[in-house]
């Protein structure tokens, strides 16, 4: 006989249950033909270059940024690799007198509360410090092109070459990239007359033949030469495009043999004249595929010549994020969902770009002074930290995981908030992630809402017969701090790991609940 205390919480859970949306999810038992291997450090973090000692560490190496990669490292067996540049990267010229670098900023705005840099000035000391990276770490370093200056090109390849190839030096070059977003500097007045993909080109193929030259970039080297790098893409021939490069005939010369790989930039939105971003349209399943899809062509038109294909700067909102949307528990979805997207669809690498106190961060390195929302003096500075986003990091790169040839489709899930994604290692199903979309913030009316998930197998193979269930715990979509992975929480004074790991097992017959605004791992035994 069941106690009347007992009936009523039984009751309860059967009612809450019931009340919940049931959603079918057919999951294959081995990866179709779409399938896309995954690139172990498709997770990756691009650096805004003016504050880049503040990341890495001077005289020593960051001991927090240390352990917030190891995180990732740990996950996949590989580091997130690192990109050094940005805007920044076209304001910089170089002094052998510098022992580091010195930088001009311009005024705090509400809009920025931590400018990049107007002008920096470096030394061999800032990229000798790429050593205090995580050993294994591959990394693309930029060179000015915006001032047209060969000499100051020619001086930081030379420096940068130095750095990656002196004596104990355990982190990778793998390419060299020549200016940042070239595609504005027509508008920027950075160049004059007409400026096109063609002409762009032109230089492009001067400044590479003297850089590949003194930065040792030959056909047998393993530094190689990343192209395009563009803001957006006009998807044709005669566009600031990878249709418009190869149209252009970068690839034609000797240095445009050397490019390896295309990068794009991409952002969801804008925040650069203080436009509201709304964090339930940043989050939303059709939002992120809206973003995204355009750039198949693209994709299609690299891989068809044998190039790699990444996104080499991206976020949520351009200008370091919106605030009350991207260094919110809401943008730990998103990213998520952005990043896993991207690669099913054939990019290779996701550089999330990152600064010191840009709102969108997933590490904030740093001691912050100012807010990052509005740039008033804090009453308290913040001591270097996670934001939510990095969740998202610690989620995919353990959905990854240590194969080094994991495979990913997108589960086809009829429900315009949850999206789902099914990990292959060589020809069996290992894990899926759910993701719901759905923004509960501490604004919200009525019930959380949540959706029962029944899952189904297809395919050949044996379907299995229990799974681990692992959560993202968010209280809010809003809140900025306070989230959880499996019970445990990454926002510690070090960035090291904190808490007991809570993981439920259960039949995969059973439906599991995913609540609104929530992440889970499934992991099939």
């Amino acid at each position: 006989m069941v106690s009347p205390v007992i009936f009523v919480v039984l009751l309860g859970t059967w009612f809450s249950s019931a009340q919940a949306q049931t959603v079918g999810v057919a999951v294959p038992l081995s990866p179709p033909s779409s399938a896309a291997t995954l690139n172990p450090s498709l997770l990756s973090l691009s650096i805004e270059q003016d504050r880049w000692p503040e990341w890495v560490g001077t005289t020593s190496s960051s001991r927090f940024l240390l352990n917030t990669l190891d995180n990732l490292k740990l996950r996949t067996g590989h580091p997130p690799s690192i990109r050094i540049g940005a805007d920044s990267e076209d304001h910089t010229d170089f002094d052998p007198s510098v022992q580091f670098s010195e930088t001009v900023f311009p005024a705090i705005t509400t809009a920025k509360p931590y400018p990049e840099a107007s002008n920096i000035v470096v030394g061999d000391g800032f990229y000798n410090i790429v050593r205090h990276l995580p050993s294994g770490t591959h990394v693309i370093s930029g060179i000015n092109f915006r001032d047209n200056n060969l000499t100051a090109a020619f001086l930081q390849a030379q420096s940068i070459h130095k750095a990656f190839s002196a004596s104990g030096v355990q982190v990778v070059l793998d390419f060299i990239e020549i200016g940042n977003e070239a595609d504005l500097y027509g508008s920027t007045r950075a160049r004059t007359g007409t400026w096109n993909v063609a002409e762009y080109t032109k230089e492009w193929t001067a400044f590479a033949q003297n850089v590949s030259a003194v930065a040792g970039i030959s056909s047998t080297s393993s530094t190689k030469f990343i192209g395009g790098g563009f803001f957006g893409s006009g998807h044709s021939s005669t566009s600031f495009s990878p249709q418009g490069l190869f149209a252009s005939g970068i690839l034609n010369s000797a240095q445009g043999k050397l490019i390896t790989s295309i990068s794009q930039h991409h952002y969801s939105g804008s925040f650069c004249s203080g436009a509201d971003g709304l964090l339930q349209t940043m989050m939303t399943k059709s939002t992120i595929r809206s973003n995204l899809n355009p750039f198949v062509s693209d994709i299609t038109a690299t891989r068809a010549k044998g190039l790699d294909y990444v996104l080499g700067e991206t976020n949520s909102f351009a200008c370091h994020g919106a605030p009350g949307a991207s260094n919110t528990a809401g943008a730990a979805i998103w990213t998520l969902d952005y990043m896993l997207f991207a690669g099913q669809i054939g990019v290779s690498k996701v550089y999330f770009h990152q600064g010191i106190g840009y709102r969108y961060n997933m590490i904030q390195p740093a001691t912050l002074p100012r807010s990052i929302i509005d740039g008033t003096t804090l009453a308290t500075s913040l001591h270097p930290h996670v934001q939510p986003a990095y969740y998202a990091a610690i989620i995919a790169t353990e959905a990854i995981g240590t194969s080094g040839s994991t495979k990913v489709v997108e589960l086809n899930i009829n429900d315009a908030r949850v999206s789902g994604y099914a990990f292959f290692e060589q020809t069996t199903l290992k894990r899926a992630v759910l993701i719901n979309s759905e923004a509960f913030t501490s604004s919200s009316s009525g019930p959380r809402s949540s959706k029962n998930i029944q899952l189904s197998f297809t395919g050949s193979g044996t379907a299995p017969r229990t799974m681990t269930v692992k959560r993202l715990a968010i209280n809010f979509a809003d809140d900025d701090h306070g989230l959880t992975w499996g019970g445990q929480s990454f926002e510690t004074v070090d960035g090291t790991i904190s808490g007991t790991l809570s993981v439920q097992t259960m039949n995969v017959g059973s439906p599991v609940t995913l609540q609104a605004t929530e992440v889970i791992l499934l992991s099939f035994n």
